[in-house]
């Protein structure tokens, strides 16, 4: 059964203070931002659009390495559009694995589907979720997704440039192959998305699957969103090898990830980049340094070979080293590497944190009270009496103060819950810190 959710300014999640730090790395790619459909066009709104062009990343076709382009940046909303889709936009739950703010939220926006067939967009969606859900390490990590489907009525089925350029369709979002005459370029109106996009409680990925089976796809990775989103990405819904572009970028919007391919022999002079699968250090100086990647060096991937210090990325021939060969990175239909596996479950857990209270921690719990906590399936949760822990409730996700052996004595003492994921596809320190978490009480018996 379709739902509408209530606007996600009523419930100012847990999950966005978690991330902010996050949005703040994200930050320095963004360029322009899309405008809201509540915002109306102010003084952000005028300054995305005064930018005149953003960056989007697009795909020549399988296996291909991806290129980028500037294409026209979306025109503020009009009234009329603002209107149109206040009264569009039915939200259906796909897959709920819990609470918004304690999971990952995928929302899929179609576009090219008339009214009659958004019963056919919720089948594509459920399809394209399957696919990217295979890819690793998605497939281990499932169950901290929510996916959601959000309803955007067209008034023609299918999308303008398929199969050619002449082709042109009244679509919600405007979606285009041919975008800045580059074919398998599939471009949307950016804010249109967000505002539709906005109706889901806590979007943190966003992709726009349009209405066809003709092979192309865009990222915009270079925009911020009120909702909390970090980019878009577009889609064919029935070409069979589109969930390879949504996949590639992810890799950038949850593993805050560098392209590993390069576009000539040009030479890198800049510093060190700040992602985390990039470097202008050799593998001995990272060893040396016990920086980047060092942890991998010298172990197979799954992308293939042995993880060292290959030259090229981040555009440029020269100057920079990637981890791999040839990683989804680089290449469509591959694998991420093992420092992108690392970076892509640790941005999983940026968003859906490992450990995340029922019972409120800001009161006191008192007599037989239960306290509830909610954890990843990978997560190993231990209980603590002022600092001891009580191992017979190792692994309990409720339970009560007598249990844990709280004192009856009716002095208030302090119960801690931690719970740490033992992923051994995390060794960086300072992304482990994502893969644990911990909560308190004051209870009294």
């Amino acid at each position: 059964m379709r739902r509408r959710h209530s606007s996600r300014i009523s419930r100012i999640s847990r999950k966005r203070l978690a991330i902010a730090t996050g949005v703040a790395l994200a930050a320095a790619l963004a360029v322009t931002a899309p405008v809201a459909a509540d915002q109306g066009q102010d003084s952000s709104a005028t300054a995305a659009h005064d930018t005149g062009q953003v960056e989007v990343e697009y795909f020549a076709g399988p296996g291909s390495h991806p290129r980028h382009a500037q294409v026209p940046a979306s025109a503020p909303l009009t009234t009329k559009e603002r209107s149109t889709i206040k009264g569009d936009g039915d939200v259906l739950p796909i897959v709920e694995a819990g609470a918004s703010d304690t999971k990952v939220d995928v929302v899929f926006i179609g576009d090219g589907y008339t009214a009659a067939q958004q019963e056919d967009f919720h089948a594509d969606v459920r399809t394209k979720w399957k696919e990217m859900a295979a890819v690793e390490p998605y497939a281990e990590y499932e169950d901290l997704f929510n996916v959601w489907a959000v309803d955007a009525h067209s008034q023609d089925s299918g999308i303008s440039g398929d199969p050619t350029s002449d082709v042109r369709k009244n679509t919600a979002l405007d979606s285009a192959f041919f975008c800045d005459d580059i074919e398998r370029l599939l471009c949307v109106d950016t804010n249109k998305v967000e505002a539709y996009a906005s109706k889901a409680a806590d979007p943190d990925l966003v992709i726009v699957l349009g209405n066809s089976t003709k092979y192309g796809g865009a990222g915009y990775n270079a925009i911020t969103s009120p909702s909390g989103y970090d980019g878009i990405g577009t889609a064919s819904s029935d070409h069979p090898d589109s969930d390879q572009v949504a996949v590639h970028e992810t890799g950038h919007s949850f593993g805050k990830l560098a392209d590993e391919y390069w576009y000539d022999e040009s030479t890198y002079t800049g510093p060190e980049p700040g992602e985390s699968n990039l470097t202008k250090l050799s593998a001995d100086e990272m060893a040396a340094q016990k920086t980047k990647w060092h942890q991998w060096l010298g172990q197979e991937s799954p992308d293939g070979g042995t993880v060292g210090a290959y030259e090229g990325g981040g555009y440029h021939g020269h100057g920079l080293n990637r981890p791999t060969e040839d990683s989804i990175m680089r290449t469509l239909g591959r694998e991420f590497n093992l420092p992108g596996r690392e970076a892509m479950i640790a941005g999983f857990h940026q968003h859906a944190p490992v450990l995340s209270g029922v019972t409120p921690t800001d009161r006191q719990v008192r007599g037989s009270e239960r306290m509830r906590v909610e954890a990843s399936s990978h997560a190993r949760v231990r209980w603590y009496v002022d600092g001891r822990e009580a191992r017979q409730a190792r692994d309990a996700s409720s339970v009560t103060p007598a249990a844990l052996g709280v004192p009856a004595d009716g002095r208030a003492h302090t119960v801690t819950a931690r719970a740490t994921d033992p992923s051994k596809s995390v060794r960086a320190p300072e992304l482990r810190k994502r893969l644990t978490g911990s909560l308190s009480w004051q209870v009294t018996r």
